[in-house]
């Protein structure tokens, strides 16, 4: 029975996330605020400056307009008329509302009365409807009484603004837009922290054909020159690594000829009580030493960027099986390993010399450092999920790793315990070889703690 499919996460979670992981995203949204903060400091200090200056220019203009406007509605007699303050509404975005004894006329009947016009609550109590500003003041300042009694009060005409929703549409898309071009030309400003990062991705992994792009190289930015440090850096780290590579191939070249006379020399010693103890131990010291150089040697062909693999059609579980018989010859706990082989294995084009290698260091780490355990080494050999290779497990149940130390055991001569004597520890070559082996098939290489023990898991594509 299949698990359950985890719950999708909610659509504020993940902007959320995208705004924590976004420097572009951030500097829109300080860009954006700015700009609010801007906005509603200017609008504020207008409408603070106009209010502050109401009262000595505005409002006496004001109403010496509305004084004339109420004169040409009652013109004559003194009694309102409808027909010349009809005549004002068609010309002005003006409401007229007339109340008296004898005329009672609105001129926009549709249109409800400004709450700074509506009767105020009897009893003096606050009136909902009031908004901003001093009621009283726009009363004083909008209404006129005649001669004979009448009421005549001015408004705005609403009908004349019917076109500010299409002006609010049009502004929140210009404000869209503007905020979309910001986030585009910051994106562009911020490119090269992309190329910066996929660089130093290539860098780490030991690729350093490709350069990291400098934009404008002849007057580069604060970007384009981090960009070209860093560029010089893993220049300067690869001609190390370089020249290590060499040292270490001119040594293992050089070591080799005088090992073998070395070699030559203590088999010639002659045989006696007294000497051959000597010369045993001289003998698997030597040994020792053309392993080291053997796996240096081979480790810097793996290593290089065109590992050449010699394929042939190669069945696996022999191999492994063979591999077991000839550690069997030289440690003893070989005999208990455990091989556990799926059926069908298919035969593979893999390099069986490369293959072979990679068996036996997993095999002798394992006996190492697990050999003196309740329960055997195991060798785990099944089939791809794809079918289109296998997959090595090698575990232990041993004491295992620190979880800390996992992702360093592939690294060339990193080893756990510092205090393990060579003989019990290695050098730290095995598992760097296993992993280069891997590499170079197109394969994966992972460790992990089994609890009791270390497993590591090897795919091998086939071809």
């Amino acid at each position: 029975m299949s698990a359950p499919a985890p719950a999708p996460t909610p659509w504020y979670r993940r902007a959320l996330h995208a705004l924590r992981c976004s420097l572009k995203l951030r500097m829109v949204l300080v860009f954006l605020l700015l700009a609010m903060a801007m906005s509603f400091t200017f609008i504020s200090g207008a409408q603070k400056a106009f209010s502050v200056g109401w009262r000595e220019a505005a409002r006496p203009l004001l109403m010496d307009y509305v004084d004339r406007l109420a004169g040409e509605v009652s013109a004559g007699d003194g009694s309102p008329n409808v027909e010349r303050a009809l005549a004002i509404t068609q010309r002005l975005p003006l409401t007229i509302d007339i109340v008296g004894p004898r005329v009672n006329w609105r001129s926009h009947p549709e249109q409800e009365r400004p709450h700074w016009l509506r009767d105020r609550p009897r009893g003096g109590g606050r009136d909902d409807n009031a908004g901003w500003g001093d009621d009283k003041d726009w009363q004083q300042l909008l209404q006129r009484t005649t001669a004979d009694g009448h009421r005549i009060e001015f408004g705005l005409n609403d009908a004349a603004f019917e076109r500010r929703p299409r002006l609010v549409g049009y502004t929140l898309t210009a404000l869209l837009v503007l905020t979309l071009l910001a986030f585009l030309y910051v994106r562009r400003l911020l490119r090269p922290l992309d190329h910066i990062r996929q660089g130093a991705l290539r860098f780490g992994a030991g690729e350093f054909g490709q350069p990291i792009p400098v934009r404008h190289p002849q007057r580069p930015d604060e970007l384009g020159e981090l960009a070209a440090t860093i560029n010089t850096m893993g220049q300067d780290i690869h001609q190390m690594l370089e020249a290590q590579r060499a040292l270490l191939l001119a040594i293992s070249h050089e070591l080799r000829s005088p090992l073998t006379r070395a070699r030559l020399n203590t088999e010639l010693l002659p045989e006696s009580d007294e000497i051959t103890p000597q010369r045993e131990a001289l003998l698997r010291d030597l040994s020792e030493m053309a392993r080291l150089i053997s796996d240096l040697l081979e480790s810097e062909r793996l290593a290089g960027r065109h590992a050449a693999l010699h394929r042939e059609p190669t069945d696996p579980l022999a191999l492994a099986r063979e591999v077991i018989d000839e550690l069997a010859t030289t440690q003893p706990a070989a005999r208990g390993i455990q091989l556990h082989a799926a059926p069908g294995l298919p035969v593979l084009a893999l390099d069986p010399i490369r293959v072979r290698l990679l068996l036996r260091n997993l095999l002798d780490n394992a006996l190492r450092h697990g050999g003196s355990a309740p329960r055997p080494v195991e060798l785990h050999v099944r089939a791809l999920a794809t079918g289109q290779g296998i997959e090595l497990e090698v575990r232990d149940h041993g004491p295992g790793v620190p979880d800390d130390q996992l992702p360093h055991l592939a690294q060339a001569f990193f080893r756990p315990d510092t205090a393990r004597t060579r003989s019990a520890g290695g050098v730290g070559l095995g598992l760097y070889l296993c992993r280069l082996v891997a590499q170079a098939h197109g394969g994966t290489f992972a460790v992990r703690n089994a609890k009791p023990g270390l497993a590591v898991t090897v795919s091998l594509p086939g071809g």
